[in-house]
């Protein structure tokens, strides 16, 4: 019932086939449609049948279970939301979710895009709800005739391609951090504070992300079954160690955004101090003249000068000889 299902919606309507390929076993591959996916069958030696599907669509667990033999928790595994990153064999097959970053308009670098991966070495079917640009590198290299020949090749430059991937994004969160540190930010402090904010939000979003990736390629490098060949062991162990030194550059990142936080906070202070200092000696200059302005124009009888012409000047400059002595005595303390 299934599969009538699915080779309807092949012939009237969406399916969740994105794209497909058949490889030659020499780098190449032929494109292959929905219908044509669900009957093949392994025709010239080195054949291998890739299939890119989008499990957002309805049936997709069934057909795994159905036409593949799949198990129904694997299935159910390769289709749901739970994306944390893992790998493990079952029997003759690899099964894994790995995560890349999310290169989509209006993401952010944390936001991860997870990839589900089943393959027995004859099959290889790869699963996505959100755009993924990793397979579509893959496939670029296959139609051009210099891809990946086996199962095991097509595995490896699909996590290449999704650990190199990782590069961009860390390249830019540096850039940015350096052109923070050397931008003025006098009057945008605050902004500037906000961005890099962001940026250590950010580096954390990818460590947490990231980390189980390490295991989960860890995983295939030492359990993946015996169609994944040797060679392709080293690849992924290679793909590791750059995963290594990208999470090594992400601790260096975030360090980075904390050292000029730092340093801005620390600029914010001091500028805060100055201002307050300079307001305490202008509050102290002018606290003995509020003094004696104050005493001077209070509004009882006896206030000397009341009837004289010269009492204002008088007043005036008693006021300029405190005012000179105050400068004296705050440059002898050295306030100023």
């Amino acid at each position: 019932m299934t599969e009538a299902v699915f080779l309807t919606d092949a012939g009237l309507g969406p399916t969740p086939l994105l794209f497909g390929r058949v490889l030659d076993g020499k780098g190449g591959g032929r494109p292959i449609d929905w219908a044509q996916a669900l009957e093949w069958k392994p025709g010239a030696p080195g054949e291998v049948l890739w299939v890119h599907l989008n499990r957002s669509r309805p049936g997709v667990s069934e057909l795994l279970q159905s036409e593949l033999g799949i198990s129904r928790t694997t299935a159910e595994l390769l289709v749901s939301d739970e994306t944390r990153p893992r790998a493990f064999r079952e029997g003759d097959t690899l099964v894994s979710t790995l995560r890349g970053i999310n290169f989509n308009p209006g993401a952010q670098p944390e936001d991860m895009v997870s990839m589900q991966l089943w393959s027995d070495g004859k099959r290889l079917i790869t699963l996505r709800r959100n755009p993924l640009q990793t397979p579509r590198d893959t496939l670029a290299l296959i139609d051009a005739g210099t891809g990946p020949s086996d199962a095991g090749a097509l595995v490896t430059s699909l996590v290449e391609f999704m650990i190199m991937r990782m590069n961009r994004s860390i390249v830019d969160m540096n850039a940015h951090i350096d052109a923070l540190e050397e931008a003025d930010t006098g009057e945008s402090a605050e902004q500037v504070l906000e961005e890099i904010s962001v940026i250590r939000r950010n580096c954390l979003g990818l460590q947490r992300h990231m980390g189980p990736q390490h295991e989960a390629l860890e995983s295939i490098s030492r359990d993946a079954p015996e169609w994944f060949e040797e060679h392709d062991r080293r690849e992924i162990f290679e793909t590791i160690e750059r995963l290594r030194r990208y999470l090594d550059d992400i601790n260096i990142s975030k360090e980075s955004a904390v050292m000029v936080q730092d340093e801005l906070r620390a600029r914010a202070v001091a500028r805060s101090g100055r201002t307050n200092y300079l307001l305490t000696i202008v509050a102290a200059v002018f606290l003995p003249l509020s003094f004696v302005t104050g005493l001077l124009g209070i509004n009882v009888g006896g206030m000397p000068g009341v009837a004289s012409d010269h009492a204002f000047w008088i007043v005036v400059a008693l006021c300029l000889g405190i005012f000179m002595v105050q400068l004296l005595l705050f440059w002898k303390w050295k306030w100023l």
